[in-house]
């Protein structure tokens, strides 16, 4: 009987090959969004939030609380800076408040 030779694959290099054959890339960067939204805001700003969606490079997020939104206004550059950089990636460009 013949041995093969086998190729060995660390399970991520596995998931992420999966991940990039499938095009899950943007489902999964959705999900980690959400995390990284409640991350770096804190529970404080995470209470107020109702809704996210990450539509290409837009982070739409929805605010129960109208001071709240007027004060993230002033400082959405920095916010996207802050999820990109938690991120590790250049994902976010544009920061919708409601």
């Amino acid at each position: 009987m013949k041995k093969r030779k086998r190729e060995e694959s660390t399970i991520g290099d596995v998931l992420k090959d999966f991940i990039a054959t499938n095009r899950l890339e943007k489902g999964l960067d959705k999900i980690e969004v959400k995390e990284v939204w409640h991350n770096v805001m804190g529970t404080a700003i995470s209470k107020y939030t109702t809704d996210l969606k990450l539509d290409r490079d837009t982070l739409h997020v929805q605010l129960s609380s109208s001071v709240l939104r007027e004060e993230l206004s002033y400082g959405k550059e920095k916010i996207i800076a802050l999820l990109n950089n938690e991120l590790g990636k250049p994902l976010i460009s544009k920061l919708v408040l409601r």
